[in-house]
């Protein structure tokens, strides 16, 4: 059956793989979650397509997202991690991820969650958008603005609108396939 998908997507299988299963889902565990955010951080100005060809090897690097463990990170972690060509090795991406680890744990003790604490900023559900093409989707939002303002004051790095806006599809706070799409209702 061919089934129409976004456009920013055809033509790689682990892309395809990736939009048809995970884009846009909404995600409320905080494993999940901060995985995410570890992924787009390091994805902050690079191709996403990268990131993702790495990824299983940014799981095992970084104790498959276990915030806990990442927040305790010490200097020989922190080289180990530095020298190993499967991951990108950007030193100040990897001490943002440290200190993202214990600022994760922060939200989720004064929220209860992180799950609660981000998807309150859209009362618990996504923002369906109606792009046709999704090159018409914005990079940023007055939304993802303010997350990215919060989050930068509770001491997260490499959270630029841009890259929180990028969460924000990923983990599915909004809807930003094609209306033409076929997840586009599925999601």
């Amino acid at each position: 059956m061919d089934r129409h998908r976004c456009g920013w997507c055809e033509g790689d299988s682990l892309y395809e793989s990736y939009h048809d299963h995970e884009w846009g889902v909404p995600v409320k565990d905080d494993p999940t979650l901060f995985e995410f955010l570890v992924l787009e951080t390091f994805q902050a100005g690079l191709s996403w397509i990268t990131v993702l060809k790495k990824r299983e090897n940014f799981r095992n690097a970084f104790d498959h997202f276990d915030y806990k463990k990442i927040s305790n990170y010490d200097q020989s972690k922190i080289d180990e991690l530095l020298s190993n060509p499967g991951i990108i090795r950007n030193k100040l991406k990897v001490y943002a991820t440290i200190s993202n680890a214990q600022a994760f744990m922060e939200i989720q003790q004064e929220f209860g969650s992180f799950t609660t604490y981000v998807w309150q900023f859209v009362n618990g559900r996504p923002v369906v958008n109606q792009w046709e093409n999704y090159k018409d989707a914005p990079a940023t939002t007055p939304l993802s603005d303010t997350i990215s303002k919060d989050l930068k004051k509770r001491g997260f790095k490499f959270v630029g609108s841009t890259v929180i806006y990028a969460f924000m599809q990923a983990i599915g706070m909004v809807n930003d396939h094609e209306t033409s799409c076929f997840r586009y209702h599925e999601v």
